[in-house]
């Protein structure tokens, strides 16, 4: 008999995938409270990185950063194991389930039978949980789905060493030691500051500079491309924020949910107006994402179209950069 888990579906795989880990070991917090702590909201614009022959645009850090901060501004221990051969990765998984352990992982999506055939993409950074196995199937807490799904063995060999761009390895992940005394409110003003300042840097494609770089680009890119590439680009921005992880508006909700649950943990009131301003600059991002949508399904066209879309990204890099400097200044 399978052994008890809390499965929860969440709204991003890493977020999801690190709170259940550190709840099923007694230390309950919220995907919100994981995503803010690990500095979840990013954003970069870097034509000079092409991924599929378009520019990488980015809402997200890299795969691995949030668990790292979280685990680095909490004093938890996290063990982690990368792997030369699918058997040894295997047999080490085998052995922490066998002691009672549940394991975090990273796989490729295109590889697990159990998302749906459309939702499958070559994407190998998701990030899942395994807490026990029965014969030739493993049990999958996998945080985008919503009850426990099993996993032949074979498939999940394969999906945690598939080839390519941020190619597994076979790594697996799991908390070896939880401080039970840790300085919650102490982390949460660190990962608050460490958000603002990176979003208000001064690299210039990087944070609400990054958005309005993005901005100006877009006006241009009618006038510099074919447009059926400079409609591809928009598409390409648009898929990064609603389809690959959480995205843009969605981390953005996301973190106006951490700063509700900052003002309590840190008794600054003030956080939960922040924390509405930010619900509505996601919904902003939103719009955006639908106005692109509605560019690359052909209903609107020209260059206004394009002009449109990036006065939305410089509204929402004004609304955001506003944002940061306020909070910089609660939790000083």
């Amino acid at each position: 008999m399978a052994r008890a888990f809390d499965h929860r579906h969440s709204g991003h795989c890493e977020t999801g995938a690190l709170s259940a880990l550190l709840r099923d070991r007694g230390l309950d917090l919220s995907e919100p409270m994981v995503f803010g702590l690990g500095g979840g909201v990013f954003f970069v614009h870097a034509p000079f990185v092409r991924v599929g022959g378009v520019p990488l645009t980015a809402y997200r850090d890299a795969p691995g950063a949030i668990v790292r901060r979280v685990c680095a501004r909490l004093g938890i221990r996290m063990r982690t194991h990368r792997f030369r051969s699918e058997s040894q990765g295997e047999e080490k998984l085998d052995a922490l389930l066998a002691a009672g352990n549940s394991v975090g992982l990273r796989a490729s999506v295109y590889c697990l039978p159990y998302f749906p055939r459309e939702m499958r993409f070559r994407f190998n950074a998701h990030h899942l949980v395994v807490f026990d196995r029965e014969g030739g199937e493993y049990l999958v807490s996998d945080p985008v789905f919503d009850h426990v799904e099993r996993c032949p063995a074979a498939d999940l060999a394969r999906a945690r060493f598939a080839k390519g761009l941020f190619a597994p390895r076979g790594l697996l992940f799991y908390p070896e030691r939880i401080p039970r005394d840790f300085d919650l409110d102490r982390a949460v003003r660190k990962s608050i500051r460490f958000t603002c300042r990176r979003m208000t840097a001064t690299l210039p494609f990087i944070g609400v500079r990054g958005i309005r770089y993005l901005a100006r680009r877009m006006r241009r890119w009618p006038a510099k491309q074919d447009y059926a590439d400079a409609v591809l680009n928009v598409g390409t921005v648009v898929r990064m924020q609603e389809e690959i992880g959480t995205g843009g508006a969605g981390f953005r909700f996301m973190y106006a949910a951490f700063l509700q649950e900052a003002a309590e943990v840190t008794g600054l009131p003030a956080l939960r107006d922040e924390g509405r301003a930010m619900a509505e600059t996601g919904d902003r991002w939103r719009d955006f994402a639908v106005q692109g949508a509605r560019l690359c399904k052909g209903h609107v066209r020209g260059d206004a179209a394009f002009d449109e879309l990036a006065a939305m990204l410089v509204e929402c890099a004004d609304r955001e950069e506003g944002l940061y400097r306020r909070l910089l200044t609660i939790v000083r």
